[in-house]
Parts: C-alpha cells; sequence; structure tokens
C-alpha cells in the first residue's frame, strides 16, 4: 500500500502524534536543530513537504528538512533520522 501524501490532514495527525507520544523528541529538535537551546517545551504545529514547523515560547521556529519529503512515510523516516544523528547531550539542550 502506498503512503499517504503530505496532506494538511497527515501534518496534522503527524503533529498529534509527535505531540501525545514523543513531547521529549520535538523538544530535542528545538534544541538541536532549531537552536532553542534555553526551551522547556515544545509543539509541533506542521510538517510540508520542506520543512517541520515548532512553536518554542510562543513563537514559530520552521526546521528545514535535508531533502523534500514525498510522503508520510519519508516524514517517518526522516524525523526517526533527525533523531538518530543528534550527538549525545543534544536532548539536554547542549548542542
Amino acid at each position: 500500500m502506498a503512503a499517504d501524501p503530505l496532506t494538511p490532514a497527515i501534518s496534522e495527525r503527524i503533529c498529534r502524534h509527535m505531540n501525545d507520544d514523543h513531547s521529549d523528541a520535538v523538544l530535542r529538535y528545538a534544541h538541536h536543530y532549531g537552536g532553542q537551546t534555553s526551551a522547556t517545551a515544545a509543539k509541533m504545529t506542521g510538517v510540508t513537504a520542506e520543512a517541520m514547523t515548532l512553536e518554542v515560547n510562543g513563537e514559530p521556529v520552521s526546521i528545514p528538512f535535508d531533502h523534500t519529503l514525498t510522503d508520510s512515510e519519508d516524514a517517518h523516516r526522516t524525523l526517526v533520522a533527525m533523531l538518530r544523528a543528534m550527538p549525545a547531550g543534544a536532548d539536554q539542550g547542549e548542542s
């Protein structure tokens, strides 16, 4: 079965899942990729083919992907790879 295209509804589903089940990972994205090292909370608000958007301290932070995503499966693989690529300590804002 083909993966879902990155529609607004799929973006909402990804964001809901990440915020509900992986809020620690969302904060790590903010720290490492968003440069928001003092953030204590972050919320994923959107995923497009080009970037994810987080809300950190009430402000949007756009984090571009290293390639244009093709579908929901590519989004999943890319988000996981971005976590795995972080150096040790990055989850504590020490990057």
